[in-house]
């Protein structure tokens, strides 16, 4: 191993592609040091030490957004609205013929939709930082006294220059994307999620050995000796089978037609055609945590409302707020259902099977059984409904660990996403993107590859 390393450092380019790529991911993290010039210091740091409730569900959404949204910072989008609008676009590739035109115009059609995703990602920056600046950073208490009016709201000037800061941010860490995509290695966005993800393994660390104890069985709300045995085994698990299924495929036996050319015979080769068990990837668990995020803020805020005692809203939210939180049974089953949908969507958005079968019949290839055109689409669409229940299945698991955890053993749901979720699946998909591409440059300079 370290050989291999030590010839991907001895590489002049390859060098130059990671060190460029470790700096640009360095001035993503310093950014995150800058707080906006409205907020209160003290009153922040307070904000980001509670759990539970309102702070565990912004933990959750800092995944997604690769920043830590409790810290008021000038990157506190993170590069969420970019992913939103880029969703939003691939979306409408699907159900719109001119994006749909545009998609298969190859490179003159992926920068003109890359154009309007860059204009849609300011628009939705400015719309959510405007949100963000009123609800949370006001809301919550986290302005400094001085800029705020004798009514006790911030200064309109001062929303509107957090509003174009936040923007700003998020338009940059979108260029340092785009600049890691184009002169360094990997690609930049997953790469700053993964960041923020790993970024905050150190505090989860933390966290972790404050409610450890060296004694079996613990004490009191301690973890025991064999608690943190138990939770090392459940990790390496869960990688290792994280790692079995993003790599797993249904290979299907592929045969090209014989065609001759002169004296020469061209073709006859048996192939495979590889079918991606996890075709969707993580895309379900973001749309699932992510819809199901509103009913859940909007539950916690009318209930945090103190309505008329003991009247009929005040206990209906009360009660809402009991049964639909994220430890509960409900919560979790309509996680779960709303995976498998989202599972199946995506895979029949991104996969069409009738193009596949096109595709094979242009270039003289045939699945052996099945014959060409429309018998060849229904088998390739039975195949990939069958494999996408069990990728659904695997997501569904990998994405309620977590919760699991964190119930069970009562650690805190920071320590508990490590075991599984949205950020346990970007950080080894991206991981094994980044592995790749730079076997690709070893191999190509005729070396041995990582991968070997």
């Amino acid at each position: 191993m370290f050989k291999k390393l030590r010839e991907v450092w001895n590489i002049p380019e390859l060098r130059q592609k990671i060190l460029l790529t470790l700096g640009m991911l360095g001035i993503y993290r310093i950014g995150f040091q800058v707080p906006l010039p409205i907020t209160d210091t003290a009153a922040v740091e307070a904000f980001s030490s509670r759990t539970g409730g309102f702070g565990d569900m912004l933990q959750a959404v800092a995944v997604l957004s690769a920043s830590p949204l409790s810290q008021v910072t000038i990157f506190g989008l993170g590069i969420m609205p970019y992913i939103s609008a880029s969703i939003i676009f691939q979306l409408l590739g699907s159900v719109y013929p001119p994006l749909e035109q545009l998609q298969k115009e190859g490179e003159a059609g992926r920068k003109k939709i890359n154009e309007y995703t860059r204009y849609a990602t300011v628009v939705i920056c400015m719309v959510q930082s405007w949100f963000w600046v009123n609800t949370f950073v006001v809301g919550q208490g986290l302005v400094d006294p001085n800029f705020l009016t004798a009514s006790g709201d911030l200064m309109f000037g001062w929303k509107v220059t957090s509003v174009l800061t936040m923007t700003s941010g998020t338009v940059f860490l979108m260029w340092l994307g785009e600049q890691i995509d184009e002169y360094g290695i990997g690609n930049g966005i997953s790469l700053l999620i993964m960041a923020g993800i790993l970024a905050s393994m150190p505090g989860a660390g933390f966290n972790l050995l404050e409610q450890a104890s060296i004694q079996l069985g613990g004490g009191g709300t301690k973890l025991g000796v064999e608690d943190l045995v138990l939770l090392a085994v459940m990790f390496v698990a869960v990688i290792v089978g994280v790692v079995f299924i993003t790599l797993g495929q249904r290979r299907i036996p592929m045969q090209s037609a014989k065609h001759v050319r002169g004296r020469r015979v061209f073709g006859g080769t048996r192939q495979y055609l590889p079918l991606k068990v996890n075709q969707a990837g993580v895309m379900p668990i973001i749309f699932a945590s992510s819809l199901l995020m509103f009913p859940l803020i909007v539950v916690q805020q009318m209930a945090a409302i103190r309505w008329d005692e003991g009247g009929f809203v005040g206990k209906f939210f009360g009660f809402l707020n009991d049964v639909y939180d994220r430890n509960s049974f409900l919560y979790n089953i309509s996680y779960l259902v709303l995976i498998y949908f989202f599972c199946y969507f995506w895979t029949a958005i991104t996969f069409n099977p009738k193009d596949m079968a096109d595709n094979l019949k242009n270039f003289g290839s045939f699945i052996p059984g099945y014959r060409p055109g429309k018998r060849t689409a229904d088998y390739l669409e039975k195949v990939m409904v069958r494999i996408t229940y069990v990728g659904a299945g695997f997501l569904a698991l990998v994405a309620i660990i977590p919760t699991l955890i964190s119930s069970s053993l009562g650690v805190s749901f920071l320590v508990a996403s490590f075991y599984g979720g949205t950020s346990l699946l970007i950080a080894v998909s991206v991981a094994f993107d980044l592995v790749q591409k730079i076997d690709s440059h070893l191999v190509m300079r005729n070396h041995e590859g990582l991968l070997e």
